[in-house]
């Protein structure tokens, strides 16, 4: 049976001498594993649609639960990451992340838009990749169901958290007088709102706010405690693009 799919290729392992097994987030049909015969022939005509990092229209044979690619043409191959290091990881972190919680044949449209739009971004240079890298992270846990306590002091109540800190451990944040969790990480007043309207803001303009450095330094030490401590994981994209940034 043949049917077309708008996927994006999160992995691609070399299979042989000229394949590809592609691992690929679609909206509909959440994560796939797919053949892509001859793609690393030199005549191939899915080369570049079936590269890690692309957005393509694949047209897939099914077969006894097997998918292999007949077709494949690109309609985003986000050249900017290509052209800068650090983006190309940080780009390669975000599939990880992705295939990390993407479930198999299910639907996943809000991680399909979350993976897209954070690609864009970085590709073309719309934020900064510390700004699309914490607004990835805090997003990504947010449509997984492990949003952070931010609304107000998870002990005494305040909405208007006073000297905000937040605890890795319970996912809450709180006011520095009622801290009770022995690991806890300082947050500012502007860096707690990033945070909610993060967690809160439609989906395509998750990116549409403003930080200083400081305080998306904070921001991002928080988002990425949270993703590692939810995924009790290390993903070994992230440790590359850390040792490439200063």
């Amino acid at each position: 049976m043949f049917r077309t799919v708008n996927a994006l290729i999160l992995r691609e392992v070399r299979f042989k001498e000229s394949d590809r097994i592609l691992t690929a987030l679609t909206a509909d049909m959440g994560k796939l594993t797919l053949a892509a015969h001859g793609a690393l022939s030199k005549r191939s005509r899915i080369a570049a649609a079936t590269q890690q990092l692309t957005y393509s229209e694949l047209t897939l044979f099914e077969k006894n639960g097997r998918y292999t690619v007949r077709e494949a043409l690109t309609k985003e191959g986000f050249a900017g990451l290509r052209q800068d290091l650090a983006s190309l990881a940080l780009g390669s972190y975000f599939s990880e992340c992705l295939e990390q919680y993407a479930g198999e044949e299910q639907s996943e449209p809000e991680l399909m838009q979350l993976g897209l739009n954070s690609l864009y971004a970085l590709s073309e240079k719309m934020a900064s990749c510390e700004k699309v890298k914490a607004a990835f992270e805090l997003r990504l846990m947010t449509i997984e169901g492990y949003a952070p306590a931010e609304e107000s002091c998870a002990v005494c109540g305040r909405p208007d958290i006073q000297e905000p800190v937040f605890e890795v451990e319970e996912g809450q944040t709180v006011c520095r007088n009622c801290r009770k969790a022995a690991r806890v990480l300082p947050l500012t007043e502007n860096a707690l709102a990033a945070m909610r309207y993060i967690v809160h803001a439609p989906a395509k303009k998750f990116l549409s706010f403003q930080l200083q450095e400081e305080d998306l330094r904070l921001l991002g030490a928080v988002a990425e405690s949270w993703l590692l401590h939810c995924s009790d994981r290390q993903f070994q994209t992230l440790i590359y693009y850390k040792n490439l940034s200063p």
